[in-house]
C-alpha cells in the first residue's frame, strides 16, 4: 500500500485526529476541537483506509429520570416522611398526610416503602415508628444507588439490579436507555501513517473560482486525492410525503381523463352526508359508533331541494316507496365530520345546470369513521371518489372508467362481482391483482346513483356513475405496508427510505 498516497487522501479532519486515535471518541474530540459527528465521519473515512478498526458495542444504561433528579438532591419521598415521624415518633395517619409535605401519590409510595423495610406499623388510624434513631438515620439502599446512577446495567449485581427494578416501577425515578460506545483500534498501518511527518498544508482540497482565474494558485501545487469509489453519508434532501406524493397523482390521473376535481369541507350537515344521499335517518350508520358528531347545528340548502329530498324518502320518486316515515329536518341539521367523499357528489349535483352536462368530477380526500384504531382501521382515511354525470352513460361506462384508473394505479389485472350499497343500483364491487402476493384483493366500491339520489338534486332520474374506492388500502398494497397506521407514523427512518412507486 502506498504510504504517501493515503497520506496524500487525508482530509483536514483525518489530520486533526490522528495523534488521538488511542483515546476515546470522547477525548478525541476534545483534543482535536471537532464535534462528535466529525470525529466519527473522519473515523469512518481512515477505516476505509485500513488505518483504524471501528467497534460499536450496544449498552443499556440506566440514567436518573426528572423525579430521580429532584429526589437525589432533596431526599426521597419515604426519606422525609421517616425524618417526620422520628421527631414525633407516633403520628395521627391524617396529620401525617397533611403535614409530612408530600403529595398525595408521594406519600402513598412512602408508606408502602417503609412497611416493606418494616420501619413502621399502621394501627387505630396512627402511625407508629417502630426503629431506633439510629436505623432512621442509615442511608437507604435505593438513596446509595441514586448516587451512582448514570450506570451501565450490566455491571449491576443482582441486588442492585431488584432496587432499580423496585426504582423503575415508580414514575420518573429512573429510566433505561440505550447507547452505542464506538471504540477503536489502530492498525498497524494506522500506526505507520500515525508516525509519518504529514505535510498537508500544500494540498488544495477543492477548486474555487479565483484558481480558475489565476494560474499561481494552483500551478507547482498538489490536489488531495479523492477515492471516488467511497461511501459517502447519505444526503436527504427535503421532499413530500408519499401520501401527499401519491394523491396528487391520483389527482393527475383524473384529470388527464377529463375530470374536474370537487372539493368541500370536512365538516357537514347529515343532510349532505346522509340524506340526500337516500340514507335513512334510522340508519345504524348514522348513530355514534359510526359517525364523529359535532355539536353544532348546521343549515339546510335551497328549500327545493329539501322538499325534494324529504319527498323521496317519505313517499319515493319514480315508483319507488321511499322509506315510508316522517322525515326531520332537526335529523337533517344534525353537523358530522364527513364519513365519505361522496356528499361533495352529492352538493355537486345540486349545484349542476343542465347546459353542463354531460360533466365528469373527483375528489380525493379524508375522510372520518368512529372507528377502534388497528392495523386494518383507522378513524381516519384518503378516499378517492368519482361521477360521471350523462344522460347516454350506462354500466359498461362504468367498469371501463374503472379498470383505466386501476391500470393507471399499476394494477393491470381487475375483476368485477356485483355488490350493494345503499345509493346505487346497480352496484359493482371490484378486485385487483396484487402480483407480489399472487393475490386478488378487494379495492373498488362502485355503481349508478340510485333515481332517489338524482331526482330531488338534479330534477330528473338521470345517469350518474359513482364509485368511492378507499385510496389508502390502495396505498397499503403499492408501498407493501401492512399496519394502516404506518402511513402516518413520524418515522423519519421510514420516510426517508420510502420511494415513490409511479414512474411518470
Amino acid at each position: 500500500m502506498d504510504t504517501q498516497k493515503i497520506i496524500e487522501s487525508l482530509s483536514p479532519n483525518e489530520v486533526k485526529i490522528l495523534p488521538y486515535l488511542n483515546e476515546e471518541v470522547k477525548q478525541i474530540s476534545v483534543k482535536s476541537n471537532l464535534d462528535i459527528t466529525s470525529v466519527l465521519r473522519a473515523l469512518e473515512f481512515l477505516e476505509k483506509k485500513n488505518i483504524v478498526k471501528i467497534f460499536h458495542e450496544k449498552k443499556k444504561i440506566i440514567e436518573l429520570g426528572v423525579n430521580g433528579i429532584h429526589y437525589k438532591k432533596n431526599g426521597l419521598p419515604e426519606r422525609k416522611l421517616l425524618n417526620f415521624l422520628r421527631e414525633k415518633r407516633v403520628v395521627l395517619f391524617e396529620e401525617a398526610v397533611k403535614q409530612s409535605g408530600l403529595s398525595d401519590d408521594e406519600f402513598k409510595a412512602a408508606l408502602g416503602v417503609l412497611k416493606r423495610k418494616q420501619m413502621i406499623e399502621l394501627k387505630n388510624g396512627r402511625i407508629f415508628l417502630s426503629v431506633n434513631n439510629e436505623l432512621v438515620s442509615k442511608k437507604f439502599p435505593e438513596e446509595n444507588f441514586l448516587d451512582f446512577v448514570p450506570v451501565d446495567y450490566e455491571s449491576l449485581s443482582k441486588e442492585q439490579k431488584e432496587i432499580f427494578s423496585a426504582l423503575q416501577s415508580r414514575k420518573g425515578i429512573v429510566q433505561i436507555k440505550d447507547e452505542k460506545e464506538t471504540t477503536v483500534e489502530v492498525s498497524p498501518f494506522g500506526k505507520e501513517i500515525a508516525n509519518s511527518k504529514i505535510k498537508t498544508s500544500n494540498l488544495i482540497e477543492q477548486i474555487t473560482p479565483e484558481m480558475l482565474k489565476k494560474d499561481s494558485l494552483w500551478k507547482g501545487k498538489k490536489f488531495r486525492r479523492y477515492d471516488v469509489t467511497s461511501k459517502v453519508p447519505e444526503i436527504h434532501g427535503g421532499k413530500r410525503h408519499f401520501v401527499n406524493q401519491a394523491t396528487d397523482y391520483a389527482r393527475k390521473i383524473w384529470t388527464e381523463m377529463g375530470f374536474k376535481e370537487m372539493s368541500g369541507n370536512l365538516v357537514v350537515s347529515s343532510f349532505w352526508n346522509f340524506d340526500a344521499l337516500f340514507s335513512a335517518q334510522d340508519h345504524p350508520v348514522r348513530e355514534m359508533q359510526d359517525t364523529f358528531f359535532i355539536d353544532a347545528e348546521s343549515e339546510l340548502p335551497d328549500k327545493k331541494i329539501v322538499k325534494a329530498v324529504k319527498e323521496a324518502h317519505e313517499g319515493g320518486v319514480a315508483g319507488s316507496k321511499g322509506w315510508g316515515y316522517e322525515w326531520s329536518e332537526n335529523e337533517a341539521k344534525k353537523t358530522v365530520l364527513r364519513t365519505h367523499t361522496t356528499c361533495l357528489s352529492a352538493q355537486t349535483l345540486a349545484r349542476i345546470k343542465k347546459d353542463e352536462m354531460p360533466a365528469k368530477f373527483f375528489a380525493v380526500g379524508k375522510v372520518f369513521r368512529n372507528e377502534t384504531v388497528d392495523w386494518k382501521h383507522g378513524f381516519e382515511f384518503n378516499q378517492t371518489e368519482g361521477i360521471v354525470v350523462d344522460k347516454n352513460a350506462n354500466f359498461r361506462h362504468l367498469l371501463g372508467y374503472l379498470k383505466e384508473f386501476a391500470k393507471k394505479m399499476g394494477y393491470g389485472k381487475v375483476r368485477f362481482r356485483p355488490g350493494y350499497f345503499p345509493f346505487t343500483e346497480p352496484s359493482v364491487e371490484g378486485d385487483v391483482w396484487d402480483e407480489g402476493r399472487k393475490e386478488w384483493v378487494e379495492m373498488i366500491a362502485a355503481g349508478i346513483f340510485r333515481p332517489e339520489v338524482t331526482t330531488p338534486l338534479l330534477g330528473g332520474p338521470v345517469p350518474v356513475l359513482a364509485w368511492g374506492p378507499g385510496f389508502d388500502r390502495m396505498l397499503m398494497k403499492k408501498y407493501g405496508i401492512v399496519d394502516i397506521r404506518e402511513l402516518y407514523k413520524n418515522n423519519i427512518t421510514q420516510l426517508r427510505k420510502m420511494k415513490y412507486w409511479v414512474k411518470d
